[in-house]
């Protein structure tokens, strides 16, 4: 029972470090990401997300605290994920390939000025990366979050897209960052476009 109660606590720990340590390397990308996904929805665009496994649900988490709410009531906001869609992800995985799941949903959703948030813990996903260039050919901006090197993905991205990149190698403690990261983004949209709304 000890061996357990000590792995647990390892969990925790590590968990702590990992974002003790974001905390000191990765604010000022969170501010700047949040700034440009607010000016994305104040120009009347939208913000679409991306990501595979755990990193489909953050962004489908994204999504959801957008388009309902986050911690205050709020106008909704225009924003929703492409990895929740069944039919459309395996059709066409079925009918072309696994890699174009998000960039073909891209080419016919993404507009100019419209933001992708494309989530991959290791940046290497082949998916994403079509999904970040399909977003540079609609002239769409990129917030990539990431973990590692930043992988492929890192040298995909103009010097006007953000990558919040969490300074692990454990895919767990990426994860477990990632959704910390979305939740202050979140707020950060919220204060910026409805801080007279605070009760």
């Amino acid at each position: 029972m000890n061996i357990q109660l000590e792995r647990v606590k390892q969990h925790f720990n590590e968990s702590i470090q990992t974002k003790m340590l974001a905390l000191e390397t990765m604010t000022s990308q969170i501010v700047n990401a949040g700034q440009l996904m607010v000016h994305c929805l104040l120009n009347n665009n939208k913000i679409l997300s991306c990501g595979n496994g755990g990193s489909a649900s953050d962004a489908q988490h994204f999504s959801a605290e957008m388009l309902n709410r986050f911690e205050a009531e709020r106008p909704s906001l225009p924003a929703f994920t492409l990895a929740a869609d069944c039919s459309t992800l395996t059709s066409i995985a079925n009918d072309y390939h696994f890699e174009q799941i998000f960039s073909k949903q891209i080419k016919a959703l993404g507009q100019t000025n419209d933001l992708l948030l494309a989530i991959s813990t290791s940046g290497n996903s082949a998916n994403i990366i079509q999904a970040v260039q399909a977003a540079h050919d609609r002239n769409m901006h990129v917030v990539a979050l990431t973990g590692r090197s930043g992988g492929e993905l890192t040298k995909l991205l103009k010097p006007e897209d953000i990558e919040i990149r969490v300074p692990s190698e454990s895919t767990a403690r990426i994860q477990e960052t990632h959704i910390l990261v979305i939740h202050c983004l979140c707020d950060f949209i919220d204060l910026q476009l409805f801080k007279n709304n605070e009760g």
